[in-house]
């Protein structure tokens, strides 16, 4: 991408969106569009199509999602799917259209098998049964991918796809019902240690394995990518490294400095029993994350203090 490239960020003001601009604005990319949710709703084909007419962007961050945790999923399964499926459609049809030099669709981790081998490569993709607690988003997401594969096929345009694992960070969602795990559990452990609380209750038995990534990491993984990658197949953009949900529970409750006990709710799902990408492919390329597990942590406790007391 040269500096003066219009680009569109598609999702900025969601945790990764805000993070590629960061990115973006931090290595003199300013020619940058945007429209928040009210100004475009990207589920209607017709006004996204007239947005992309309007303002004509050379490049396209997809980063736009309807997201939603372990039981935001399991309680509104449509939603996740439909709300996917147009958005994804919707764009890359506008950016086709209009002649986009090169889109760059963000996935997930929870496209792979529920019991995929680990760590999952990138051939794993449809090997197996998705895990059922987030079936409609998995396969929202893996409709974005095969999008971006079909049209580069059919059309020869340059749509590339990443699969960034459980990402947490600056302008995460902190519900404790309706976040993901790295967000709710902060909260939790927060509010305990303020109210002074006996116990902490998580959910599931805490023996699933999750692999996390700093959000300004795959920030800086998407840069990367959209400026040298360029194949039909999606790529992984992980750590390498993944961590049992309980080991993640303790070091929170460290960093949050609360003192009494964890409880597990093992009436509540695990979801996969693990899910660790294989990312070597991205590592040859060139690129790895910087930021380990619990200095991202600190960061977004961090956040997650000054966000409670500007509220």
């Amino acid at each position: 991408m040269h500096k003066d490239a219009k680009i569109y960020v598609a999702g900025h003001n969601g945790m990764l969106g805000s993070a590629v601009v960061r990115a973006l604005k931090k290595d003199g990319y300013n020619n940058l569009v945007f429209r928040r949710s009210f100004e475009l709703d990207l589920k209607n084909q017709e006004a996204v199509n007239s947005f992309f007419k309007t303002e004509k962007p050379e490049y396209v961050f997809l980063v736009a999602a309807k997201v939603g945790g372990i039981g935001a999923n399991i309680e509104r399964p449509a939603e996740f799917l439909y709300d996917n499926l147009m958005i994804n459609s919707n764009i890359i049809e506008a950016a086709y259209q209009n002649k986009v030099s090169k889109l760059l669709f963000l996935g997930s981790s929870c496209i792979y098998p529920r019991l995929s081998q680990q760590p999952m490569k990138e051939e794993y993709l449809l090997d197996g049964k998705l895990e059922p607690t987030n079936e409609g988003y998995a396969l929202g997401k893996i409709a974005g991918i095969k999008l971006c594969e079909y049209y580069n096929k059919q059309y020869g345009t340059n749509f590339i796809s990443a699969m960034p694992p459980n990402l947490y960070g600056e302008n995460d969602n902190f519900d404790p019902e309706h976040s993901h795990v790295i967000g709710a559990l902060l909260r939790k452990f927060h509010t305990a240690k303020v109210n002074n609380d006996a116990q902490v209750v998580m959910w599931g038995t805490g023996s699933a394995k999750r692999e996390f990534m700093y959000v300004d990491d795959a920030a800086s993984a998407c840069l990367f990518l959209m400026n040298n990658y360029n194949e039909n197949q999606h790529i992984n953009i992980g750590s390498d490294e993944d961590v049992q949900i309980i080991e993640l529970a303790e070091i929170i409750k460290e960093i949050t400095g609360f003192e009494g006990q964890i409880v597990k709710d093992t009436s509540k799902p695990d979801g996969m029993p693990r899910k660790l990408m294989d990312s070597s492919k991205m590592h040859e390329l060139g690129w790895k994350h910087s930021v380990d597990l619990k200095e991202g942590l600190e960061k977004t406790f961090q956040f997650f203090l000054e966000q409670e007391k500007d509220s």
